[in-house]
């Protein structure tokens, strides 16, 4: 959710000192990847792992199958052996032994999930938080491949911590580069020539695709899209609030674009009183809370559910295999800022450093709670029935539909927010199993890698995630907080479940080891500030004593 100030209704914000069209500022180092310590966390990949007992769902969207032994052969999935049904295993059925083994009696194994919308921040940004703390916090929540969608750094930071990535050199997900199509270059394209030129720039350095975010010239966006064709390259777009009057989902995606961020420019192809949002007199862009409250009540100004307009925008975007990545998580707050601003994570896995970003700020992106309101939240809560019942109905008709959380924004926590992010689908309509589709095989669908990685599949990256218990009964026990139970035999309330293993190519990472470290890093972090462990406050003072 890097986005620009600039915006309107739309979430923009680039590094402090940035703005459009400006050369990106100096750093400190030529690259934080640099600083992104060699890899210590895993083992493996071994010949021959082998994962035995395990109830598999293999992302596909069919049902859990097994018992079966999963062998893994250095970074691929070589055999799934169904060895009986449950309570009745067959032991001549058996994977033969391997270097390494699980005994995974009770546990279920997912294809590692796919993050379809994030953001690597570093030192340097606002955020104020180490790279690494944010790709262990990916992997310690089952995320094994991740679509960045733009940075304040050159795309050969991305590209160099995606090359050191895929040689398992630090401990991170798979990471395909997207950066903001105004920042390839010192300045902002404004011509159709020089959109052209950007694009190749953008494949040359190294980036698999480019996200297109606030203003940007009609001629100049088309000439864009137009280039990224003939290159491969993918593209996307946050809708922003200066170009949608021109540039909704219906235009863009006329013009070749593959997939849309969040919701902006979907409601607006849908308006049938009015071209642009009513905006109220005295409205100032630039003042964050009213542009976030304002754009709580954007869904209520378009076409009814059902409607014809309705139906003709979406059969349209279905006709084009245009992907929604919604991003519930990201405006979560904006309907229930108590929930969100205390949640159960914040207190062992928030860095202070990030809680100080979150805070209420007229200068820190997303921080608009300077006097958010009960009718502000009744307004997003309305705005979610709205949006959720578009992408469910999307997704019925045979619609992609990914999983993404914009995380390090809006007391959303990476990791954490990809969790919240499938718990919100299930929400909007979605059944389990058509979460864990969305988290897995459409993401990589997605991101082109669809014949790698999203499903367990012989022949496939060995990238997985495996956690005890049944995700599809309770999508909680994913989180890495776990969830809570109540052990009848003993009158005790116990915390269960979070993700016991996640492996990227083959490697096994002890996610409860991973979640130690962060908490670790955490605890250091509030130590090195004077501040005990535990729940950090928001308020600077209290006055309602």
């Amino acid at each position: 959710m890097r986005k620009l100030l600039l915006s309107a209704a739309a979430l923009v914000a680039l590094a402090p000192g940035m703005a459009p069209g400006r050369a990106q500022p100096a750093r400190t180092a030529p690259f934080a990847a640099n600083a992104i310590p060699r890899r210590s966390e895993g083992i493996g990949p071994f010949a021959r792992t082998v994962l035995r007992n395990v109830t598999m769902i293999d992302g596909t969207g069919a049902p859990p199958q097994g018992p079966v032994d999963i062998v893994l052969a250095g970074d691929h999935i070589a055999e799934i052996r169904t060895i009986g049904a449950p309570g009745a295993i067959n032991p001549r059925a058996r994977a033969a032994s391997g270097d390494h083994e699980l005994d995974l009696t009770g546990y279920y194994v997912l294809p590692g999930f796919v993050d379809a919308h994030t953001h690597l921040h570093d030192m340097d940004d606002a955020q104020h938080v180490p790279s690494d703390y944010i790709l262990k916090l990916w992997l310690a929540n089952g995320v094994t491949s991740v679509r960045e969608l733009g940075s304040s750094r050159p795309i050969e930071w991305l590209a160099d911590i995606k090359a050191r990535s895929a040689r398992n050199e630090i401990a991170a997900p798979r990471i395909d580069v997207y950066p903001f199509f105004t920042s390839i270059q010192k300045s902002p394209p404004n011509t159709p020539e020089e959109a052209r030129i950007a694009m190749r720039e953008a494949k040359r350095r190294g980036a698999d695709g480019v996200k297109f975010i606030n203003y940007v010239p009609e001629d100049v966006l088309w000439a864009a899209l137009d280039e990224a064709g003939k290159l491969g390259l993918h593209t996307t777009m946050h809708h922003s609030q200066q170009s949608v009057a021109w540039a909704n989902v219906l235009t863009t995606s006329a013009h070749g674009m593959q997939s849309m961020e969040h919701w902006y420019g979907l409601p607006e192809a849908m308006f049938t009183d009015k071209t642009v949002q009513s905006w109220p007199g005295g409205f100032i862009n630039n003042d964050e809370q009213m542009r976030f409250g304002e754009s709580g009540r954007l869904w209520a100004q378009t076409a009814a559910p059902g409607s014809r307009k309705w139906e003709e925008v979406m059969q349209t975007l279905l006709d084009r295999g245009f992907a929604l990545d919604p991003t519930f998580t990201a405006y979560l707050t904006s309907r229930d800022f108590m929930r969100m601003s205390r949640a159960t994570w914040h207190d062992d896995y928030t860095m202070p450093e990030l809680w100080d970003y979150y805070r209420p700020s007229r200068v820190n992106h997303g921080s608009y709670w300077y006097d958010w309101s009960t009718e502000d939240e009744v307004a997003w809560k309305q705005n979610y029935r709205l949006w959720m019942q578009f992408v469910n109905e999307y997704k019925n008709r045979g619609g992609m539909v990914t999983v993404g959380s914009d995380s390090g924004y809006i007391y959303n926590l990476y990791g954490f927010g990809y969790i919240q992010e499938m718990e919100l689908l299930r929400e909007a309509g979605f059944s389990p199993l058509e979460v864990i589709h969305a988290a897995t095989q459409q993401g990589a669908r997605l991101l082109g890698h669809e014949d790698q990685i999203g499903t367990v599949r012989v022949g496939r990256k060995a990238d997985l995630v495996v956690v005890k218990g049944n995700p599809l009964a309770n999508l909680k026990i994913l989180f890495g907080t776990g969830t809570l139970h109540l052990d009848d035999a003993t009158g005790q309330v116990e915390r269960v479940g979070g993700i016991a293993w996640t492996i990227k190519d083959g490697i096994l990472y002890d996610a409860r080891a991973l979640r130690e470290e962060l908490r670790q890093m955490v605890l250091k972090s509030k130590a090195a500030r004077g501040m005990p462990a535990g729940p950090m406050p928001i308020e600077s003072v209290d006055t309602t004593h």
